[in-house]
């Protein structure tokens, strides 16, 4: 695991590609992308609880003068105490200052043209202003000064701050941030430099240097070699001080981006409902960043999509769609209640048809789009049911028996009030305990006595503390018959280092689950063998850590397919010469089918491992071809 960045972030981006005097004139403000800005992180606000970031920069300004400002917040109101702060600046101003954007421009501070907020979501761990995004690299050199803020959870952390090591850096912090803003900020600074060189020998002094350097400054280059090397899920997004920008998304797409762009504005954000309310635009008007590409927004205004890292299988975390992302996007509107439809057939089983006395209700406030899935499925599977009871009816029955037929509903009812705010998922462990048992509370005078069964949906069933320290607890209050809880989540069985960081594997209630069923059935000592094969996993250099030995079973299975494979092959007489042949060549002798066979049987799953690392080691990757070719060699585009 990485070290803990205890976070899952959202982010805002704003450029503007007009002059500010353009969007007073307009707009009637001069703070048109502060005020959007400001609405994008507002309408991602559930997913950042405890911290708030953002940053501008102005572009063409002359040195000497600021170009970077920067704000961030951890108060408990950190949103509004973020822009508070940025707007008291302007507080004083008179008329004719505030209606003047080339003087705001030059005298006041987060007035630029490119503008970065960031949204901390905490976990565990601590909550200082420290670990607030954006993060600044300062250097003297305009081109080499780097804003960063990203919503990101890496693997491989220790290996990526060893070769920072090595190139001769000396970071301030060893944290995934910092080693991500370094790493980024040593091929910059290595680009920059390249660019110097390349112009200073053709006769350019310094000063004609910077914009040469500001208008070929390959980004892209920059972050193919920068997160060549990043194992884990991430968007990121940067300024350059002269003000190019990017906003970069791992191969796998684990992490959501999104933008859009006109001949005003370039506008991204973590969540796709953001972009659609401070815009008002259609669906389709948004686009997706593609796994493995960076938006790239020079600093004259081009925008363009990029591949820097081969995409892989696209894996979204779950948990974050489920538990994390707005529920107004479209798409995850529809999953959730696609998940809450799919859980009817176990319902239905788990009270054995009996809908009289059964109560339905959910666990506010994320789990509610789920239940209506969950409703309409059950209306759907009841009207069927009513259907084939009224088809088989005799063709004299009342109108009673037709009512009493139709009469049968789901009784949904919202029995959980939430009372307090505070997700206690990401509460201080000290202070959890607490907190849970108070956070819900119930509708009393519904249930029946010992006679009605509750059925209640919850989105996520993490640690299981919520569950049992209040829902269940406040739930029995009510007297009920039995209590069917049912999630809408996928398990959460393993730490997940790509997606959402929840690093302590003991505390999974699924986790917890999987230790009593070993316990039940005698099977306890798989899991000392398991944390005994992990031990000896941890010191290994990441590129040498491999997965287990394939099973017993499964190594048999092949091998009787292979010897299968083998009797089959040589059916022809055709196929036993071309057999002969290959077995004199490379034994000097014809080896019989018994022997082929007995060696097969001879192969431990150590040698196929030995063999297949071998094989697959990409350092001794060999490619020929057979020419002649026409054109270019189709191989040098793959080596």
């Amino acid at each position: 695991m990485s070290d803990q960045i205890q976070h899952e972030c959202g982010l805002a981006f704003i450029r503007l590609l007009k002059p500010l005097d353009y969007y007073h004139e307009k707009y009637g403000s001069a703070f048109y992308g502060l005020q959007k800005l400001q609405l994008l992180m507002q309408k991602q606000r559930n997913r950042g609880q405890d911290g708030a970031g953002m940053a501008t920069i102005k572009l063409n300004i002359t040195p000497g003068e600021k170009y970077i400002s920067r704000r961030r917040s951890n108060a408990p109101n950190y949103l509004q105490a973020l822009f508070d702060g940025v707007y008291s600046h302007f507080k004083d101003l008179n008329s004719d200052q505030l209606n003047d954007p080339t003087w705001l421009k030059n005298n006041k501070p987060f007035t630029g043209e490119v503008l970065l907020g960031h949204l901390r979501y905490g976990t565990h761990g601590d909550n200082s202003i420290e670990t607030v995004h954006p993060f600044i690299r300062e250097n003297n050199w305009i081109s080499r000064n780097l804003v960063l803020a990203g919503n990101f959870n890496l693997t491989n952390i220790e290996e990526l701050f060893d070769k920072l090591v090595s190139l001769g850096q000396y970071p301030k912090l060893k944290s995934d941030t910092i080693t991500v803003l370094e790493k980024i900020g040593h091929f910059l600074d290595e680009e920059v430099q390249h660019l110097f060189n390349w112009y200073k020998p053709e006769g350019f002094n310094q000063l004609e240097i910077n914009p040469l350097i500001f208008d070929h400054l390959d980004i892209s280059r920059v972050l193919k070699k920068a997160a060549k090397k990043f194992d884990g899920g991430y968007v990121m997004a940067g300024m350059i001080g002269h003000g190019d920008a990017f906003i970069l998304r791992d191969p796998n797409g684990i992490r959501p981006a999104f933008y859009y762009y006109d001949d005003e504005i370039v506008a991204m954000a973590s969540e796709r409902p953001a972009l659609q309310t401070a815009f008002n635009l259609d669906l389709e008007d948004i686009r997706e960043i593609k796994p493995g590409n960076a938006l790239i927004i020079k600093h004259h205004g081009k925008v363009s999509e990029e591949l820097c890292l081969e995409p892989k299988e696209k894996l979204s975390c779950s948990f974050e769609r489920i538990y994390f992302s707005r529920g107004n996007d479209f798409d995850i509107y529809q999953e959730r209640k696609n998940l809450g439809r799919q859980l009817v057939p176990s319902v239905i089983k788990a009270i054995q048809g009996d809908f009289e006395n059964t109560v339905f209700s959910f666990i506010p406030n994320t789990s509610e789009t789920a239940f209506y899935g969950l409703t309409e499925r059950l209306h759907e599977y009841l009207n069927e049911q009513k259907a084939n009871k009224i088809k088989n009816l005799n063709p004299n029955a009342s109108f009673e028996e037709i009512t009493r037929i139709l009469s049968v509903k789901p009784r949904i009812e919202k029995l959980v009030v939430k009372d307090d705010k505070m997700r206690t998922f990401i509460a201080n462990d000290q202070i959890r305990g607490s907190l849970v048992s108070h956070v819900y509370d119930v509708t009393y005078g519904i249930v029946n006595d010992h006679i009605d069964t509750l059925v209640v949906l919850d989105d996520s069933v993490v640690r299981g503390t919520t569950l049992r320290d209040s829902i269940v607890r406040i739930l029995s209050t009510l007297n009920p018959k039995k209590i069917i809880i049912l999630s809408s989540a996928p398990q959460i069985r393993y730490p997940d280092c790509y997606g959402i960081d929840m690093s302590q594997l003991g505390k999974f209630i699924a986790f917890k689950a999987m230790v009593e069923l070993l316990h039940d059935t005698n099977n306890d000592h798989l899991l000392e063998e398991t944390y005994e094969k992990c031990l000896a996993q941890v010191d290994a250099p990441i590129e040498l850590m491999k997965n287990e030995l394939v099973s017993e079973k499964e190594l048999n299975r092949a091998k009787e397919q292979m010897k299968g494979s083998m009797i089959l092959g040589l059916e022809s007489s055709s196929s036993r010469m071309s057999y002969n042949a290959r077995s004199l060549y490379y034994y000097d002798r014809i080896m019989t089918i018994e022997e082929i066979a007995k060696a097969i049987d001879k192969v431990s799953a150590t040698e196929v491992k030995k063999l297949a690392n071998d094989l697959f080691d990409t350092k001794k990757f060999h490619l020929s071809g057979i020419g002649p070719f026409k054109g270019k060699n189709p191989f040098k585009k793959v080596l």
